[in-house]
């Protein structure tokens, strides 16, 4: 778990790929820019953007649920990179001033 403070930090430098697992009704309402969404009842690992090296992959839902279980996924379908979860989700992201806006 990351707070989503270092969350917002690493996105700022350009080293993070924010995955959301949110279900697109969700994003449609409030997004994290950047972010790419990857909704958990149809999550398939293998549509995962490649991280590049030196980036640090961060999965984010609602409140910090579903974002361990599409990193269970990633796990059981062989994925070995770093897997950083942010840490109250997408209202943990709000609650630590990080700015959203209505997704597309």
């Amino acid at each position: 778990m990351v707070s989503p403070v270092q969350v917002r930090q690493w996105l700022d430098s350009g080293v993070a790929v924010l995955v959301d697992v949110r279900e697109p009704n969700e994003v449609a309402a409030e997004t994290i820019a950047g972010s790419i969404n990857l909704p958990l009842s149809s999550f398939d690992a293998a549509k995962l953007p490649k991280v590049p090296e030196g980036k640090k992959l961060v999965l984010h839902c609602r409140s910090g649920q579903r974002c361990g279980m599409a990193a269970a996924k990633l796990v059981q379908a062989g994925y070995t990179g770093e897997i950083n979860r942010m840490e109250g989700g997408i209202m943990g992201w709000r609650m630590a001033g990080g700015p959203t806006r209505p997704g597309a």
